[in-house]
């Protein structure tokens, strides 16, 4: 449960809106109850939930004209709308125009959670939270930190870390697999470090040839080899005052490791062809996705410079290892893309932002970031649909069927969403699917699909109605 959370509750009812306030509140979630869809309008803008929880029948604007408006203002923010059984139609159409779900009175406080924690699970605040990421261990809510986007636990404990350690100069090894954000990282280190006024300077050890990759870092003198027609300056003293990042530090020769322990240790660099050295005041960081002990061991790194560089470790995990922060970081890089593409894309269709949080991602965060770049390039529509995302994640197409078995995996399909939408309440579903119940039960029969499956065994939430007889 992603307790903390700004939840809007909006309903005319002076009862219920206390006792869902009082529930609400039980479990965490900072609430704000208002009884009108003007009055949640104006809360809206200023101070934006995570969550609206909506009746449908309201005085003024009803429910839907809310979920309209805040379609079209805050398209990211989900809607959940509590319903009377003669509003389900209303409530299913706004449903298929992306209303994130809906309830019908009365319903089970539990199903009402989980739906809100799993709107929680899928969306992304409309702006960065008011907490201030810069102070440490002030990790509640969403947090930014200089391009290091989290919601997950997972994340703000390393981040916290990293905040820590930002203080000192002390040379910090960042380890994880390609494409987690390790230069990201590095960067807000650098940016939350006094150092943050001088220059930040990233090279990746791994994609420079090993011939070139000491003149990169030291510098050469004019002549020194073939081809250094002029002196150049190297990135120690390019990043002086500042920090040198090493990326891929794993991959850097044995020779040249011999030659980064000197400079490490003396605070100075001899550049290529000179005897003369030159002072140096830059803060190491380095990262890795190898295995350094297991290089350690086999004679491929050098024990004195690893105890060098890794005074402080910091382990960045995998992207399927913080799945909370999947949907805002789909949200904060659809931000950062629209502007490039000319496009007034808000975020992702429901099903669309559920497809990215439940991928694999091999690839990790820079993988996250290809597929909404693609889909942002691609879309015609404010909201990127499940089919550019699928696009985009490779998904396999569907095996070909034939009509019949076209016919009957579209049937059963259908069937478990009416389900699903009803909480296993038959009479609704078959009303929903204008079918009389007996027709409707035989329909269920024939794919084995049993209402139970559907429903919650919950005590219903609100003082409203008797429940509806099981069908």
């Amino acid at each position: 449960m992603n307790t903390g959370a700004h939840v809007l509750v909006v309903d005319d009812d002076v009862d219920i809106l206390k006792l869902l306030t009082m529930r609400l509140r039980a479990k965490g979630f900072r609430v704000t109850a208002v009884g009108s869809a003007e009055q949640a309008l104006a809360q809206i803008a200023v101070d934006p939930p995570r969550v609206v929880v909506s009746d449908v029948r309201l005085p003024g604007q009803d429910g839907l004209a809310l979920f309209e408006e805040i379609r079209r203002t805050r398209p990211t923010l989900p809607v959940i709308l509590l319903t009377a059984h003669g509003n389900i139609p209303d409530a299913v159409d706004a449903t298929s125009r992306g209303v994130f779900g809906y309830l019908t009175k009365p319903f089970d406080s539990q199903i009402l959670l989980e739906k809100i924690d799993r709107a929680l699970q899928l969306s992304a605040p409309s702006s960065p939270s008011g907490d201030d990421p810069a102070v440490p261990g002030n990790l509640n809510g969403d947090a930014w930190m200089a391009g290091v986007v989290f919601r997950s636990s997972r994340m703000a404990e390393l981040m916290a870390e990293a905040r820590m350690v930002a203080a000192s100069d002390a040379s910090v090894l960042i380890r994880g697999e390609s494409g987690t954000g390790k230069e990201v990282l590095a960067r807000a280190i650098h940016l939350a470090s006094p150092r943050a006024k001088g220059p930040f300077v990233a090279i990746n050890c791994g994609a420079i040839p090993e011939q070139l990759l000491e003149s990169e870092l030291f510098g050469h003198a004019k002549g020194a080899f073939t081809g250094a027609g002029a002196s150049r300056v190297g990135l120690f003293q390019t990043a002086n005052g500042g920090t040198l990042f090493l990326d891929e530090i794993g991959d850097m020769p044995l020779a040249l490791q011999v030659k980064l322990l000197r400079v490490l240790q003396e605070r100075v660099v001899r550049p290529v062809g000179t005897t003369k050295a030159e002072p140096v005041d830059v803060r190491l960081l380095s990262a890795t996705h190898r295995d350094l002990d297991a290089a350690m061991a086999q004679g491929q790194f050098r024990e004195d410079l690893y105890y060098r560089l890794d005074v402080v470790s910091l382990n960045l995990p995998r992207l399927d290892e913080r799945r909370e922060d999947i949907p805002l970081l789909a949200s904060h890089f659809v931000l950062l893309l629209a502007g490039k593409y000319g496009k007034p894309v808000n975020g992702f269709a429901p099903e669309a932002l559920e497809a990215l949080a439940t991928a694999a991602w091999p690839g990790n965060v820079r993988q996250l970031f290809n597929v909404v770049e693609q889909s942002c390039a691609l879309t015609s529509t404010p909201l990127i649909p499940l089919s550019l995302v699928q696009r985009a994640l490779r998904v396999p197409p569907m095996d070909t069927l034939n009509y019949a078995e076209a016919k009957q995996r579209f049937e059963r399909n259908y069937l478990v969403q009416l389900l699903k939408l009803t909480d296993g309440n038959v009479a609704d579903a078959a009303r929903l699917a204008e079918r009389n119940r007996t027709e409707f039960y035989r329909l269920l029969q024939k794919h084995d699909l049993t209402p139970a499956m559907f429903r919650s065994e919950a005590d219903p939430v609100l003082p409203s109605a008797d429940r509806p007889a099981p069908a």
